[in-house]
């Protein structure tokens, strides 16, 4: 990749729980806290099962810190830990408004909030997403990012998320030298901002000395059978973050296989694979390891078996 102007940017992605609906004594319920790095850092969570905040403590990271949480669906193991989180976020004496998106968000949070004499002195946010049809919706825009979500098959209303780093101008810095441009990152800015800039007496235009630089893009879903919009929202992802309740050629509803999660990585062109949410039957780390490993030949695209506490990077 070329290198340009600008500061670099980048995704961290922690995987707090990874099991499947039943804990197990080395993997939690599905948890994922996610942050952005860019011109300012941005916390959030997807989904948050049971014990997800005592995960993030073991994490030692900052639950305060969270600004919006995206549940995918409402079965338990995937928003069982919210209330808990939400109270403790109350006895911290958080102030700041915490939004929390999911499919009937209104309905189920509400009900959720009603439960014991927990008293908040922050607002809790619901947002309905869209849980119903073929369409990618945005449901969230900041100046340097986008949330979309789709509809994904799961016999009860539940989606896939999509975290997009919005596309960046860069600076080519051997063309802006070519042109006699001077390396001040004063000009480039207002080039950047106004498209022009005349210096020396010689005009020079956004796209003479530019290029385009793709915004990094992770997608995000819960329990899933095999299915169309989950391609659609998954093509070209840096990395793909997937439901593999099974390592055998398993054909249960509402969930996937190996088999299934890779051959729609496979299609949808991902550069990087995660298993995750994966049934407390395997219990032998090395079987599971060696299946991947063995499937992972035929493809060129990494494949990655999630485990608590598991971090990965991208810049």
């Amino acid at each position: 990749m070329k290198k340009g102007i600008g500061n670099m940017t980048r995704v961290e992605v922690l995987f707090l729980g990874t099991t499947a609906s039943i804990p197990t004594p080395k993997r939690n319920h599905p948890a994922i806290y996610f942050r952005y790095v860019g011109k300012h850092e941005y916390c959030m969570l997807f989904d948050c099962g049971e014990g997800t905040q005592r995960q993030i403590f073991l994490a030692k990271e900052n639950f305060m810190k969270l600004n919006e949480i995206f549940i995918t669906h409402w079965h338990a193991d995937h928003y069982a830990g919210l209330l808990g989180l939400i109270e403790t976020m109350s006895l911290e004496k958080r102030s700041s408004p915490l939004h929390v998106f999911a499919p009937e968000a209104t309905r189920f949070l509400n009900t959720l909030l009603s439960v014991g004499y927990g008293i908040r002195k922050f607002q809790v946010i619901a947002h309905d997403v869209p849980f119903k049809g073929k369409e990618v919706t945005k449901i969230l825009e900041k100046e340097e990012y986008e949330i979309f979500s789709i509809p994904v098959k799961h016999g009860i209303p539940a989606v896939a998320y999509c975290f997009k780093e919005k596309d960046r101008v860069k600076i080519d810095k051997a063309k802006a030298k070519a042109l006699g441009l001077p390396s001040q990152s004063v000009l480039y800015k207002k080039l950047k901002k106004e498209g022009r800039v005349e210096y020396k007496g010689r005009l020079v235009k956004l796209e003479d000395v530019s290029y385009i630089e793709a915004g990094k893009k992770v997608v995000y879903s819960g329990d899933t059978e095999a299915c169309d919009n989950l391609i659609k929202l998954a093509t070209n992802a840096d990395l793909l973050i997937l439901d593999c309740t099974y390592f055998e050629d398993v054909k249960e509803r509402n969930h996937l296989n190996v088999y299934e999660a890779i051959e729609i990585a496979s299609q949808a062109n991902v550069k990087k694979l995660v298993l995750t949410h994966i049934s407390r039957r395997y219990q032998d780390e090395r079987e599971i390891e060696r299946v991947v490993r063995e499937l992972a030949k035929n493809f060129d695209f990494d494949v990655i078996i999630a485990k608590d506490f598991m971090r990965i990077e991208l810049k």
